[in-house]
Formats: structure tokens, C-alpha cells, sequence
């Protein structure tokens, strides 16, 4: 059995608050780890394999749909992390790609 009262708004909006106050938090710490990531050369070196290997830098283009789609997924998280850095730390990518290229 449930304690859930469907008519409790107050612990409706308790509830509600401390879920999204975990949610910030979560967020705030993902944040500050790629700040803390990208603040270092070895770190740098670190973000910028896990992007390579995610093939954001090239096609994922494949005859076969399958392998093509796992490519694309593989693909989608590593633009998402390029998206945290661009959002979070811009400064440091032209850093990374120069340590990286060279």
C-alpha cells in the first residue's frame, strides 16, 4: 500500500521542490566537473580522445543502417559533451584542438 494522498498538494509541492533541487545539484556538479576537466592539459587530452572516438569529427555514414545507427548514437554523445564544453569553458577548445593536432 501507498502513503500517496492524490489531494496533499503542500507535499505535492515538497516533493516536486526537492526533486528539482537534486536535479540543479546534479547539474551544477556535471558542470563543474568539465570545468575541472578542461582546466587541465591532461584533461584536455582526456576530452578530446573520448570525442575522437565518439567520431565527431568525421562521417558515420555506413552502407549497412545498423552500423550506421550505432555510429550516429555513438556520434550524438559525443556532441553533446562538445556542447558542454562550448557552453561551459569556449575559451579552452582552440586550446584543446591546438595541444591536439600538433
Amino acid at each position: 500500500m501507498s502513503n500517496h494522498d492524490p489531494l496533499d498538494i503542500q507535499s505535492q509541492d515538497r516533493s516536486r521542490a526537492n526533486s528539482e533541487a537534486r536535479g540543479k545539484a546534479a547539474n551544477e556538479t556535471e558542470e563543474a566537473d568539465i570545468k575541472w576537466l578542461m582546466s587541465t592539459k591532461r584533461g584536455r587530452r582526456i576530452m578530446w580522445r573520448q570525442l575522437d572516438r565518439a567520431g565527431v569529427f568525421r562521417s558515420s555514414f555506413s552502407t549497412n543502417a545498423m552500423q550506421m545507427a550505432f555510429a550516429e548514437g555513438n556520434r550524438n554523445d559525443g556532441l553533446r559533451a562538445l556542447a558542454q564544453i562550448m557552453a561551459l569553458c569556449p575559451e579552452l577548445y582552440p586550446t584543446m584542438v591546438r595541444e591536439n593536432t600538433q
